[in-house]
């Protein structure tokens, strides 16, 4: 998914097929559970579909951008500007939550026991039900972009290269020095190691969460994503 409703579709990740979207605004997320994918984006645009083929518009209650969704312990999260939180059981139909927060929220995760939510100027939301939000302690004020746990650590991922970890499944949190001041956009963990990519064709790994090294990745374009499998 991408700019002016752009949906592709593939079996193999050869060969990619162009899907009618029905909007022609900007989707920047999409999960996939409870046998549905959900796709967010602009002006409170969410599509939904069984098979990837065809889409249908559902109705937000919001007309705010819409950064990042997902599928979380039976229930889809969607997360945006002004401090959005919408929840769905189905992702049919929409709940407008109260996050506590005007920041733009930018990525939703489930750790610990609990739904994270990452957002402008270091904001962090915890809720144990998707329902009920509470603010953490900022250790930042830079924009927050990516965030990962695995095996109790959190790490976050933001703007002028900003790295924070907690190694403790969230009771100490640490601002880490990242070697770089590109904006980096997301994160991901396989073969025991953490890489998170960003501006500039920028690629940081630790074997930790605490010591970063930056990589050869061969492009000078942003990276917008990254992904491991098994």
């Amino acid at each position: 998914m991408g700019d002016s409703g752009t949906i592709l579709t593939s079996s193999d990740g050869i060969s990619w097929t162009s899907r009618t979207s029905g909007t022609t605004n900007t989707l920047y997320g999409i999960t996939y559970g409870n046998s549905t994918f959900v796709t967010v984006g602009n002006s409170g645009t969410i599509l939904t579909s069984s098979d990837g083929t065809t889409w249908t518009s559902r109705t937000s209650g919001t007309t705010n951008d819409l950064w990042g969704d997902n599928y979380i312990n039976s229930i889809f999260v969607a997360v945006g500007d002004s401090g959005t939180i919408l929840t769905s059981s189905d992702g049919t139909s929409w709940d407008n939550r109260t996050s506590g927060t005007s920041n733009g929220l930018q990525r939703v995760i489930y750790a610990n026991s609990d739904f994270i939510v990452v957002g402008d100027a270091g904001i962090i939301l915890r809720s144990s039900d998707g329902t009920s939000w509470a603010t953490l302690t900022p250790l930042t004020t830079a924009n927050i972009y990516g965030s990962y746990y695995v095996n109790s650590s959190f790490v976050m991922v933001g703007e002028s290269g900003t790295i924070i970890t907690s190694l403790n499944d969230g009771s100490d949190w640490d601002n880490r020095t990242s070697g770089t001041t590109n904006r980096l956009y997301k994160v991901t963990y396989g073969n025991s190691t953490f890489v998170t990519v960003g501006l500039s064709g920028t690629v940081l790994t630790s074997l930790d969460g605490t010591t970063w090294t930056s990589r050869t990745s061969g492009t000078t374009e942003t990276l917008h994503g990254i992904a491991y499998k098994e």
